[in-house]
């Protein structure tokens, strides 16, 4: 089967297209294969394009450990630059994730505006914060994060009882000035730190903005993998007009045969 490669500011992913509804049945395990940086393709995770009635398409979106449910912003925006290049879009659609309907633009250079779900509260929880930007978000704002052990720490904080058996991604955050952040970021279902993630970026910007008393505005956010922004207006408590605005990279395709 023909794949796709993928990434968003270093965020990657393996792409299928099955706008066709041919039948097509990954299971968990297979994902897992796919998505394996030694044995498999290697991705942080694998999107399916599906055809959609009412709108352009589709995004079907599993993590790295075979685990769907949940949106993934730069998986999001590399959708897009990927419907773009089968043709199914132009330079703007509208299409439907696993938390609902999302616009996007697309630029010349492949620079995806992506608009995210709304987000009705950000909620303290100790000395830090939680965010829901379609996935469950960890926020904890560091003097220091380069020299952060992400993985260990992220680990700790994602299989705490606090957040029972579905985790929370967990988000190390460093102000850097009155319009940009640092993040680093380790992803539940991926397992691991990833070189950037979108609803993270996305959760750590409006909860930088909760902090600053901001009611409109753009942000930096500075990944590992890459430079993301964010912009957003506030209506009472909720936040609204909400867009990830990043690069997008095809790097490669091929074929796959699954044993």
């Amino acid at each position: 089967m023909r794949f796709y490669k993928y990434h968003g500011a270093g965020n990657d992913f393996i792409l299928i297209d099955n706008y066709s509804g041919n039948s097509l049945n990954l299971t968990n395990s297979d994902i897992r294969k796919l998505c394996h940086r030694r044995f498999g393709i290697g991705a942080d995770g694998l999107m399916i394009l599906r055809k959609h009635k009412d709108y352009d398409f589709e995004m079907d979106y599993y993590n790295s450990d075979g685990s769907g449910g949940t949106m993934c912003g730069n998986g999001g925006r590399c959708i897009v630059a990927f419907a773009k290049k089968l043709n199914l879009i132009s330079d703007f659609t509208r299409f439907i994730a696993s938390d609902g309907l999302h616009e996007a633009f697309i630029d010349k250079n492949d620079i995806v505006k992506l608009k995210m779900s709304d987000v009705d509260t950000i909620d303290n929880f100790k000395n830090d914060y939680i965010c829901y930007t379609g996935s469950p978000h960890y926020i904890k704002f560091e003097d220091n994060i380069d020299d952060k052990d992400v993985f260990f720490e992220g680990r700790k904080i994602r299989n705490s009882k606090s957040f029972n058996k579905d985790g929370i991604n967990v988000n190390f955050i460093k102000i850097e000035n009155k319009n940009s952040i640092s993040i680093r970021t380790y992803e539940r279902g991926v397992e691991d730190e990833t070189l950037a993630c979108g609803t993270g970026s996305v959760a750590a910007a409006l909860t930088f903005a909760k902090l600053n008393n901001a009611t409109s505005g753009e942000y930096i956010v500075n990944a590992k993998g890459g430079v993301l922004k964010v912009s957003f207006k506030k209506l009472n408590e909720k936040y609204i007009d909400v867009w990830l605005e990043g690069p997008t990279k095809f790097v490669f395709k091929g074929d796959f045969i699954l044993d």
